[in-house]
């Protein structure tokens, strides 16, 4: 039972993100299977503050151990 939890920026649209959410569901059925059924899809909108005081370090640079894609900026 795949469950992905998104962090944006915050300023995207409803429709962006539903279609984000689809989009990663379709991906990952074709990479892992499962049915649509099987997935659930979180996304929390951050604020730049919030992003350079909260995200980067703890969910990103502290997380490195299970980090499958690093960014590619410095905060």
């Amino acid at each position: 039972m795949p469950h992905f939890q998104i962090k944006l920026l915050e300023g995207k649209t409803e429709e962006q993100k539903q279609k984000l959410a689809e989009e990663v569901v379709k991906a990952a059925q074709g990479v892992i299977g499962f049915g649509e059924e099987s997935y659930s899809v979180t996304i929390e909108d951050f604020s730049l503050e919030e992003w350079k005081n909260k995200v980067y370090p703890v969910d990103i640079k502290k997380r490195t151990d299970i980090l499958y894609k690093a960014p590619g900026y410095e905060m």
